[in-house]
């Protein structure tokens, strides 16, 4: 396939090919980053129908609900595909079916629909289309994604540092006597004011709940001498997601067995993002952090894998995990988060975003990954 511009119009010319070269008559995307990705336009998941209609031959449609076209065209959307609007009383899955015979000149086949659209819409896509085999669109998507661009990358490192800034300012509410959820609310309103458009997620867990990897926050009150994990996230105005986490303790004295495997962490997730780089597996970087860890003494209690690709989602491909032979390539972009948790006691986690470069990787989180001890 011809490289092309990597555009909103461009990556909808390499779906379109890559949809043709995999047998496919069309892809059909609905609200989600794969239409963000492909148009630009992040849509609200509506009972109305929006649908990206993107055959492997002829022009692509946005159909979108006539009350979404302002924000549709404001999107920039129109600029890259003809938008067209269905009225409330039509039935705008027979009409997306037309659209798509009108573009194929007949029947399609095979359609891919996106991997995250809603139950009832694939049904109802298939009794328009009875003769069309039904697949998913992530089997094209996917590795157009997969490999982020260079401003892709930059989205990544402006989110990188954004949550970053927020990481830094932990003094400002960690500290005992405070509740986890009212640290947690103090990091959303600085998350937003650090520049992003939405929080995503403030896990602050404290003492025991640290050892629940998705705790969340809670009433628990903070206690002198805790550990506290801290990961945060959200997405910036383009879309682009940040994730870090560390681990802090809140004042006093450290727990001598937690400072012990701090350590062993600490050393773990630097050894994996030492181990990012083009030609690798996603496999072997999981395996060393996981490796140092069991060295030390504590793999049963490291009990996920050890990362996610990020991206305009939280979690995407490629996922940093035992069994995943994925080949590293420069642009692939995920989290190492190596954690260690002793139920009933408390745990740790650091995570840093990192991109692979032409020769490595590259961390797009840049704070100290040094344990913090917090006055």
């Amino acid at each position: 396939m011809q490289d092309v511009p990597d555009t909103h119009l461009g990556r909808l010319q390499r779906a379109s090919a890559a949809a043709a070269g995999a047998g496919l008559d069309a892809l059909l995307v609905t609200p989600g980053a794969d239409l963000r990705y492909l148009v630009g336009y992040d849509a609200k998941p509506l009972e109305r129908l929006t649908c990206l209609l993107l055959p492997a031959r002829g022009e692509p449609v946005l159909l979108v609900p006539r009350l979404e076209q302002a924000a549709a065209e404001a999107s920039g959307a129109a600029q890259v595909v003809k938008v067209l609007t269905h009225e409330e009383t039509d039935d705008a899955y027979a009409l997306s079916a037309g659209l798509l015979r009108d573009a194929l000149q007949g029947d399609p086949a095979v359609v891919a629909v996106a991997d995250r659209m809603w139950a009832e819409q694939v049904l109802r896509f298939r009794a328009q289309l009875p003769n069309a085999k039904q697949v998913t669109a992530g089997q094209v998507l996917r590795p157009l994604r997969l490999r982020k661009q260079p401003d892709e990358v930059d989205a990544l490192r402006r989110a990188g540092r954004a949550i970053d800034s927020v990481h830094e300012r932990m003094g400002e509410w960690l500290r005992p006597g405070r509740t986890e959820r009212e640290v947690a609310r103090d990091i959303a309103d600085a998350i937003t004011s650090a520049g992003h458009a939405t929080v995503n997620f403030t896990i602050v867990a404290s003492g025991p709940n640290g050892a629940s990897p998705h705790h969340d926050a809670s009433d628990r009150v903070i206690e002198r001498g805790d550990p506290v994990v801290v990961d945060i996230g959200g997405s910036m105005l383009d879309g682009y997601c940040s994730d870090c986490t560390r681990t802090y303790v809140a004042g006093g004295a450290v727990d001598p067995e937690f400072s012990r495997y701090y350590a062993v962490l600490l050393e773990a997730q630097k050894r994996a993002c030492d181990a990012v780089r083009p030609g690798v597996t996603a496999e072997s970087v999981d395996s060393a952090a996981r490796d140092v860890i069991a060295a030390g003494g504590y793999g049963e209690h490291f009990i996920h894998r050890t990362g996610h690709g990020i991206g305009l989602e939280e979690h995407e491909d490629p996922y940093i995990v035992s069994g995943n032979d994925v080949v590293l390539e420069p642009g692939m972009c995920f989290s190492i988060e190596p954690g260690i948790y002793l139920a009933g006691r408390h745990g740790a986690r650091i995570e840093d975003i990192v991109a692979v470069t032409d020769d490595g990787g590259e961390r797009l989180d840049t704070i100290s990954r040094e344990l913090v001890v917090l006055d």
